[in-house]
């Protein structure tokens, strides 16, 4: 069995080496070389589809008061991997530059903890900036940690700036702004946090910066990409007045931020 997995294993990893072996000589090879579809940047219109690799997180900055003790932030934001895919489409503005519109739809999971319980607990009583309220002594897990699920609608509009063809390929960097819908904010929600409901806003803007490389198949043109977008406005909608200032109070500002894989076919 042992020689057998072994056998299975290096013909494995000769079969991946051939592949890619004859996958570079193919895309960039100077003897006999065939230039790949050599009209398809010349089309004025052009579309595709494209599949997605996300990091989504959470920038912060947190209230002095509720949000920190000290220098010790009380909220913490943990980033997962998701997955997004959408559409292509392309017009050729000159030799140089594409304008590129990319409308996508993110499922997106993020947790937040909030270790702000017993020291928000000190203001009971009230203060300058909050009302009087009766503390949680006993928290749950839920109220401490916060899972929040998004899906975004992205509909960038990106401008693309690109080099000559080198054999078979083309590099390139593309920046621009975003449109976001999250399809989950809960910001029309009469319940909060206090009901473990985290509510964000609905419409969003940012930008988007990106660069790449575009590989010229016989049939296809795959670009590797990687891609980060910047949400602008503050994604943060406030718990209801009666609420304890355990959770939104804590912070001031929440935007989203992600890094993207991305695989475009087209």
């Amino acid at each position: 069995m042992k020689q057998r997995f072994i056998k299975i294993l290096a013909f494995g990893i000769l079969l991946s080496s051939n592949l890619q072996a004859q996958t570079f000589n193919n895309l960039f090879r100077t003897k006999d070389r065939q230039d790949n579809l050599e009209d398809f940047d010349l089309k004025k219109f052009s579309y595709g589809f494209y599949l997605a690799a996300n990091n989504f997180d959470y920038k912060m900055v947190l209230n002095p008061i509720f949000g920190m003790d000290g220098n010790q932030n009380l909220v913490e934001s943990k980033s997962t991997y998701s997955f997004g895919a959408g559409l292509i489409g392309k017009m050729r503005l000159n030799e140089f530059l594409d304008l590129r519109i990319e409308p996508g739809l993110h499922f997106v999971q993020r947790d937040l903890t909030f270790n702000t319980f017993e020291h928000n607990s000190q203001y009971s009583g009230g203060t300058n900036y909050n009302l009087p309220f009766d503390p949680i002594t006993n928290p749950s897990d839920e109220q401490i940690n916060k899972v929040v699920k998004s899906t975004y609608i992205d509909i960038p509009i990106l401008l693309e700036v690109h080099g000559d063809r080198w054999y078979n390929s083309r590099p390139y960097a593309a920046a621009g702004i975003n449109y976001l819908v999250n399809l989950q904010s809960n910001q029309t929600s009469t319940s909060d946090n206090l009901l473990n409901t985290f509510r964000s806003t609905t419409h969003n803007f940012g930008w988007s910066a990106e660069i790449g490389i575009q590989l010229y198949f016989s049939r296809f043109k795959l670009t590797p990409a990687i891609r980060g977008t910047f949400f602008t406005n503050n994604e943060l909608v406030s718990d209801n007045a009666t609420t304890q200032p355990y959770w939104t109070p804590a912070i001031s500002t929440l935007q989203s931020r992600a890094f993207m894989l991305v695989l475009k076919f087209e």
